[in-house]
């Protein structure tokens, strides 16, 4: 059974491990991503501000994938930043990332924010296509300060709340 819980500083190490190995699959290990910023080795550490979360998913103590919000810098009032989506390729097809996606939205609306953000990669098509059966819309530029450069999808998706 795959549980989802809060990141623990023990997660640090194996879900750096993943993200980089899941953009490797996909040919998008390239600066201006995730794959180079130094915050990826310390995910628990970035998640320790307000308004932040960070969820794993878990099967038998082995990560599965993982996906958060967090409140970038410079983004519009209301809104907070779906970030970090990355499954195993065994876990893949399953449902999770969407569960994974449907609970930060969740926790999103439980917080107060009317918007969820994203940036993405087209060389990410498998996660594209979830955030457009989810709702996701195509922005034509970036909001916020992510850093992440090499990021050309933008999307969002209005929330309840």
């Amino acid at each position: 059974m795959i549980s989802i819980e809060t990141i623990q500083a023990g997660d640090n190490s194996p879900l750096a491990q993943l993200i980089r190995d899941v953009l490797t699959e996909f040919g998008a290990n390239k600066p201006g991503t995730v794959f180079t910023d130094p915050t990826t080795d310390h995910l628990y550490e970035l998640f320790q501000v307000p308004q932040a979360y960070y969820f794993v998913a878990k099967e038998n103590d082995r990560i599965a994938g993982g996906c958060g919000i967090f409140p970038t810098e410079g983004l519009p009032d209301g809104c907070v930043e779906l970030v970090k989506l990355y499954l195993s390729a065994d876990y893949r097809g399953q449902g999770l990332g969407k569960k994974l996606i449907e609970h930060c939205i969740e926790k999103a609306e439980a917080e107060g924010f009317s918007e969820l953000y994203l940036e993405t990669l087209p060389e990410l098509h498998t996660a594209v296509g979830l955030y457009e059966r989810l709702g996701f819309e195509y922005l034509d530029a970036p909001y916020g300060n992510s850093g992440h450069f090499a990021c050309d999808l933008w999307m969002r998706k209005k929330l309840k709340s």
